[in-house]
């Protein structure tokens, strides 16, 4: 007798802060590849760079899928974006972002979306800071993905008032 396992569900959300519109076609395939069915994105003009567009996708899915669109995303240039995945039973919350100069950040979040250090990570950052507060600080904005942050937070801002699509994976 088997006895069939559930799998714990969860959500998030793809932002595509900037891409070219040659990219258009080839995000919306690694998407569908991953999510399992066809996506229809609203691709609209990013007005912080001209000639640019930006879209964005709420999903559902099983614990693990943000882990998956941001790999099969990653590495395109002139592609700048963010994954996240809400918390699920047994697994931690987390947020992917990508841009062409920095790569991908991977950073464990919250319930309410804060960045999380796990124990280890955080015992090694203040192991190397050998107690210079500057070094400590340096170790900390790492960790945290500061400089993913302060080079999204433009095309973040640039998307307020966005449409958001769900889609919804089922099976």
């Amino acid at each position: 007798m088997s006895v069939a396992m559930s799998r714990a569900t969860t959500r998030g959300v793809v932002f595509i802060h900037s891409t070219p519109t040659a990219l258009c076609p080839h995000i919306a395939w690694a998407l569908e590849g991953v999510l399992g069915g066809r996506v229809a994105l609203d691709w609209i003009p990013q007005p912080l760079v001209p000639g640019l567009v930006r879209t964005e996708l709420s999903w559902t899915g099983e614990a693990g899928t943000g882990a998956r669109l941001a790999s099969a995303m990653r590495g395109w240039d002139n592609l700048r974006y963010e994954v996240t995945e809400e918390p699920s039973p047994g697994v931690d919350g987390s947020r992917w972002s990508h841009t062409p100069s920095l790569g991908i950040h991977h950073t464990w979040t919250s319930a309410n979306g804060d960045a999380v250090i796990n124990e280890d990570r955080l015992r090694a950052a203040v192991e190397r800071a050998g107690g210079d507060a500057g070094v400590l600080q340096a170790e900390l904005d790492a960790l945290l993905g500061r400089d993913w942050d302060d080079e999204l937070e433009p095309f973040r801002y640039a998307g307020e008032g966005a449409l958001v699509r769900w889609l919804h994976k089922v099976g």
